[in-house]
This record gives C-alpha cells, structure tokens and sequence, in this order.
C-alpha cells in the first residue's frame, strides 16, 4: 500500500483540526450546561426524586465529557504524529494504515489488520 500523498495528508490534518475544534466547544458547552444545573437545582428547595433526577443528569454528563475528552486526546495524539512525520503509519507494525480507513477514523492508530487482532483479543 502506498504512502499518503501530501494533498491527502493535509484533507485528513484539517479533518482533524475540525473535530479538535469541535470537542473542545462541546467539552466547553458542557462544562456550561453542568455549572448552569448545579446551579439552578441548589438555588431550589428540591424533593428527592429532583435530587435524584439532578445526580443522573449529572452523571450522564459526566459520563459524555469522558468520552468526549477521551476522543480529543486521540485526535492530539494523531496531529501530533503529523508534526513527528509518522502519521498514516501503525503504530503495532509499521505499515500504513490504509486511506479509506483513515478516511472514517483519521485518528486510526492501527492498520485494519492489527485493529482485527486486538479486538479478537479483546474477546
């Protein structure tokens, strides 16, 4: 499989720079919509079911700002291998990582067939 090609390489740098931006403004969002709930749920005299409904809605956001900045770490970690000249490249073996997959996940940092492998692992 060849390499990228620099057209290429700059489609799915952008690419990533866009999903960056956008994790960071959703993190940010988030990080708003929580304070704001705290806020107006303390500021009333609350019943325990409200309690209750507050700690879930709580925990849920909780639980997408993990996900969400763990997506943002796997999106740094990939424009990171652009500046070190390594992206596209496994990083179990070596080889590339192919276009179309790069094309559904730009922040891949496995080749289909070691992704395969660690997911029957994995099981």
């Amino acid at each position: 499989m060849d390499a990228l090609d620099r057209v290429q390489l700059q489609r799915l740098q952008a690419t990533l720079e866009q999903r960056k931006a956008a994790l960071l403004n959703q993190l940010e969002n988030d990080a708003e919509a929580a304070e704001t709930l705290a806020t107006s749920v303390h500021e009333l005299e609350a019943s325990p079911a409200d309690n209750a409904s507050a700690r879930t809605l709580n925990e849920l956001v909780a639980e997408a700002a993990e996900h969400k900045t763990a997506q943002l770490r796997l999106v740094r970690h990939a424009l990171d291998k652009f500046a070190g000249g390594n992206y596209g490249s496994c990083e179990n073996c070596g080889d590339p990582i192919g276009l179309s997959r790069l094309n559904a996940r730009p922040e891949a940092r496995l080749c289909i067939t070691c992704q395969t492998r660690m997911e029957k692992i994995r099981k």
